[in-house]
């Protein structure tokens, strides 16, 4: 075997350092992983889920040819070359009959693999392409709204250094999303002065260490907020002078949270209000509260709301910019924005972070109407599989004029395609960690590849440069320029050569990415040359943090060495690097309102609060008697990468969780097989007592439901799709994001 090789976990946002000895005939095998010390922000913290990474890197769907599809339906290796020049053919004549905005782009990021949604940019650009989506609008665009519109910024909770942890539909022990999450806990869980409070229906891992469980009717997690924001009122736990000082307009909110009754929404949300009034006070008298939420309200019933009661609850217990709270921690490049103007062309569905909602995609296609989209670029993503209502996601892509898909594997996606183009594993090219957001020190992590890739599959970079190519997109004087530049005066002269082209030229905007891959990705170290995006990256944040990233040690004269000496430091670091290091209270000085400070008030979500008084709380039918949680974070789920189900070590099936009191009631046996029947869907399942769960509830698994390649070539299905059983119009009504954790539904003995 090899010696130990640094990289990272991309099984879930961590990207957790891990260290990889490598084996097999050809050396391409993970032979054995272990977590990285030298890693600054996991620090040698491993979760169970990464020592399995080689079924990724190493299965049987992998796609080693351009594919394309025959008029049999079935489809055929092509060469590189043809794929190329059809592939930019097809494109170009839906953007030349419908124009650039009939072509949706799906996908160029998640889970570590980002570098392609920066060279898709370029892609996009030549053919005028405007629409864009990927799964953080099924997730998290109602929580990006409410932080730009209440912050200007996305905070994150320092649980590090926290009093009091909150975690508001979110089981850090199965779905991490902090660093070193599982240690964290059993520290917080440990220490007598520190408590953990849990929002869940169930009574997850991370509720069993938790000082106050407050186990929530499924889908009322508004009703609970709104009760817990009366007492902190009621109970005049406010810091009034907080208040006044950091923000403004809470006085429009606060006859709203004054009016709440808080035994009708206790009982709402069917808690005992005697414990609701004891979380409230835990939070108010915290020094130090820090609190996170997580799809478990995220796709679910009132999602934004409850979204924008949550940050209420920090500015009411001023929980905002000091230690052990909410912070604004640097990036390397934002992955959060606000509302645009733009709306959707058919739906009219509000466009945030500039992200398509995914439950309109299907609408937005199965129309007559004249602006439709007739062509969808998908990459590294699967829609047929993880979006809502995988029955309509099918038929809207098979009513497409064209449609190809860039990705490691034969997805679900990908066979409902013209084209597929295979790319290289994240184990195979450079790729980089941009979802850290720790405070004080932030920390910036470019992999290294451990091996080559095939040759017969092409990085994401290379392949947008060639489309761009055969579009004859790319100025070919332009591209001689800045080598000659690199050549003759190194990177200060093809920065001024680059800053001149980008003042007069407004395509630099999109030409940028596959420029820099061309030519400055040329002479960087052999294997980074797609880490040639990161260099406008660190220019543009030594510009914005330049105290900061010289805290972390990092030196430079003035803003364009200090850049280099950033963009060095990425090359150079393959194990993660500090880039920043800062007090919490620079919080204060990223907040984006005009005037520095909160803005309490979002009007459409305070109507929605003054209704939820009135509102009835989601009830069931006898026809439908279960609400099920369609998608839960377990030891061995993750999303939909690791295709071979031999990668679970335990709950290969993904059985469906039931209360044992509910199997008695149906007749239903433990390990049994029962029908599990929708409004959208039936799906036949394993079911698995759980004491877990609340008595009408049930759970099934994320990122099931995938088929595999046997021995003989059959393919077989492991477990349940959960969007087999999810309707696109049950969704959000400010964001559109999905109810999959409050799926009407009923479950049925086998005949």
């Amino acid at each position: 075997m090899s010696d130990w090789k640094p990289t990272a976990c991309i099984l879930c946002e961590c990207n957790c350092g891990v260290e990889v000895q490598l084996g097999g005939d050809d050396g391409r095998v993970l032979e054995r992983i272990r977590g990285d010390r030298a890693h600054p922000s996991s620090r040698g913290y491993l979760c169970q889920k990464a020592g399995t990474l080689d079924h990724y890197q190493n299965n049987r769907d992998r796609l080693l040819s351009p594919m394309r599809r025959r008029a049999d339906g079935d489809f055929e290796p092509v060469g590189w070359e043809t794929a190329i020049r059809e592939v930019a053919d097809r494109l170009q004549a839906v953007r030349d009959t419908h124009s650039g905005t009939s072509i949706l782009y799906y996908g160029g990021g998640g889970q570590g693999n980002h570098f392609p949604g920066g060279y898709a940019t370029t892609t996009r650009g030549a053919l005028g392409v405007r629409y864009r989506s990927n799964a953080l609008a099924q997730e998290k665009t109602g929580e990006f709204w409410v932080s730009h519109e209440m912050f200007g910024a996305h905070a994150r909770g320092d649980f590090e250094r926290c009093d009091v942890a909150v975690f508001l539909g979110k089981n850090p022990w199965q779905s991490h999303s902090i660093a070193r999450a599982r240690a964290v806990l059993k520290e917080i869980a440990r220490d007598p002065e520190r408590q953990m409070i849990v929002i869940d229906p169930v009574r997850t891992e991370t509720a069993e260490l938790a000082d106050i469980h407050l186990a929530v009717r499924p889908g009322t997690d508004a009703w609970l907020l709104q009760a817990l924001l009366g007492v902190i009122l009621d109970e005049r736990l406010v810091d009034e002078h907080w208040l006044t000082e950091h923000t403004i307009g809470f006085d429009a909110v606060r006859p709203a949270l004054e009016r709440v009754s808080i035994a009708d929404a206790c009982q709402r949300c069917g808690l005992d209000k005697a414990l609701v009034r004891r979380a409230a006070r835990v939070m108010a008298g915290a020094d130090r509260l820090a609190l996170f939420e997580d799809l478990g309200v995220q796709m679910n019933r009132h999602s934004t709301l409850v979204s924008y009661l949550h940050r209420l609850l920090w500015i009411v217990t001023g929980s905002f910019g000091k230690q052990g709270s909410q912070v604004v921690p640097s990036h390397i490049r934002a992955l959060a924005g606000g509302r645009s103007a733009r709306t959707t062309p058919v739906a009219g569905a509000p466009i945030i972070s500039g992200l398509v909602p995914c439950n309109v995609i299907p609408e937005e296609i199965l129309t007559d109407h004249p602006d439709r989209y007739r062509a969808m670029i998908v990459e590294s993503a699967n829609p047929a599989h993880s979006l809502a209502d995988s029955q309509k996601m099918r038929e809207a892509l098979r009513a497409l004029e064209f449609t190809v898909v860039i990705d490691v594997a034969m997805t679900e996606t990908a066979r409902e395609a013209e084209y597929v183009l295979p790319t290289a594993t994240q184990y195979e090219k450079a790729e980089a960690t941009f979802f850290t957001s720790e405070l004080p020190d932030n920390s910036f992590h470019l992999r290294h590849p451990l091996f080559p890739a095939p040759e017969s599959v092409l990085p994401e970079a290379e392949i947008h440069a060639r489309l761009a190519e055969a579009m004859n997109a790319i100025p070919t004087e332009l591209v001689a320029g800045l080598r000659d530049a690199l050549q003759a005066g190194g990177r200060p002269a093809f920065a001024e050569l680059f800053q001149s082209a980008a003042a007069e030229r407004p395509d630099m905007r999109w030409l940028a990415p596959a420029l820099l891959y061309r030519t400055l990705g040329e002479t960087l170290p052999e294997g980074l040359d797609s880490a040639a995006l990161l260099w406008p990256l660190a220019h543009e944040c030594a510009r914005k943090y330049p105290d900061s990233i010289r805290r972390a040690g990092i030196k430079g004269k003035d803003a364009f060495a200090l850049g280099e000496a950033l963009f060095e430091a990425i090359l150079t670091s393959p194990s993660g690097f500090v880039f920043t290091r800062d007090d919490h209270a620079v919080s204060w000085e990223r907040l984006g309102t005009p005037d520095g400070k909160i803005q309490a008030v979002i009007p459409e979500l305070l109507v929605e609060l003054n209704r939820l008084h009135s509102e009835a709380p989601p009830s069931r039918d006898d026809g439908f008697p279960f609400v099920l949680a369609a998608g839960e974070r377990r030891a061995f789920t993750a999303n939909t990468i690791n295709r071979n189900p031999a990668w679970r070590g335990r709950d290969a099936e993904g059985a469906l969780r039931v209360h044992p009191d509910d199997l008695t009631r149906l007749g239903l046996d433990d390990g049994g097989v029962a029908r599990l029947v929708t409004r959208r869907g039936t799906v036949e399942v394993r079911v698995e007592s759980s004491d877990r769960m609340q008595v009408g509830q049930l759970a099934l698994p994320n990122g099931l439901g995938v088929d595999y390649p046997q021995d003989d070539g059959t393919r077989q299905q492991a477990g349940a799709a959960p969007n087999e059983l999810t309707a696109a119009e049950d969704r959000d009504p400010f964001v559109g994001t999905p109810w999959h954790k409050s799926v009407p539904a009923r479950l049925e003995a086998l005949k």
